[in-house]
């Protein structure tokens, strides 16, 4: 006879780890199958994605997306998205930073009370508050500061409603470095913002970059605030873009699929070289050992 092998340890747990890989392959491709029409129809005409909404295109119809990429107007919302992105990520990870320091390393009256009033911002989403936000944004106005169409008005208002939940996530962090760190950092000669900018920053960067790629998906793919702030179709962004071209071109869906495949393929893009330092950022401590 011959000699029994012991099965690997992988092989043994399989028939207790079915259950779940069954669900995570069926919950994956429910989420793919959107894409993938998406981007099939994308180079396909209207009459093809009516017929045969599934098919692979065959072969490839490119009209549609070099029509996109020959209209001006779509690299200028490119650009609007860009500009908009950028600035809501670099204001909303320098204020968090900065607070979230405050809050996790200083003492002062009225503490708590000021970090509940942070905690509070997570009851109230931006599709909530939107309205009195537009009163103050036209308040503003008034006073000859303009918001109203523009897109500084754009990324402030995300700026504003991204404080509050990152603010509590960096608070962690800081909290988690040790404190005898900052009693030798100022036996040194450090200053507060001295320990914040060149000991604390580096200490969590890994958390930083997380909350940074959380602001700048959230930023890219907002509708709501450009919706309500933006005027001028000069000024629009991808998000507000799509949906204005989708109520022109309705009836043409192998078009509108193409605008709206071109609009997410740098979320996509991005989101694929981020989620590492998403997962590894809000999962990581800020010091190990």
């Amino acid at each position: 006879m011959g000699k029994y092998v012991t099965p690997p340890r992988w092989v043994k747990k399989v028939p207790e780890r079915l259950p779940v890989y069954t669900f995570l392959i069926i919950a994956t491709i429910l989420i793919f199958i959107p894409i993938v029409i998406l981007l099939f129809g994308s180079v396909k005409t209207t009459g093809q994605m009516y017929s045969h909404p599934y098919s692979i295109p065959n072969p490839p119809n490119w009209d549609n997306i070099i029509s996109i990429l020959s209209t001006p107007s779509f690299w200028n919302m490119l650009k609007n998205s860009l500009i908009v992105m950028v600035a809501a990520t670099v204001g909303a990870v320098g204020l968090c930073s900065m607070v979230a320091f405050v809050f996790a390393r200083m003492q002062f009256r009225g503490k708590n009370f000021f970090f509940n009033l942070f905690t509070i911002g997570l009851m109230f989403p931006i599709n909530v508050a939107i309205l009195p936000v537009y009163f103050v944004l036209r308040q503003l106005e008034q006073v000859g500061i303009p918001m109203i169409d523009t897109l500084w008005g754009v990324f402030l208002v995300q700026i504003a409603f991204q404080l509050s939940g990152n603010i509590m996530i960096l608070k962690g962090f800081f909290t988690a470095v040790p404190s005898e760190l900052q009693d030798a950092a100022y036996i040194d000669g450090c200053t507060n913002f001295d320990f914040f900018w060149r000991i604390m920053l580096p200490l969590v960067k890994p958390s930083l970059s997380a909350v940074g790629a959380l602001v700048m998906i959230a930023s890219w793919n907002d509708l709501l605030v450009p919706l309500v702030v933006l005027n001028s179709n000069q000024l629009w962004t991808l998000p507000l873009g799509t949906m204005q071209f989708q109520g022109q071109y309705g009836q043409d869906l192998a078009l509108v699929s193409a605008f709206v495949a071109l609009s997410s393929i740098p979320t996509i893009i991005f989101y694929f070289f981020a989620e590492k330092q998403i997962v590894s950022g809000l999962t990581a401590g800020a010091i190990k050992g």
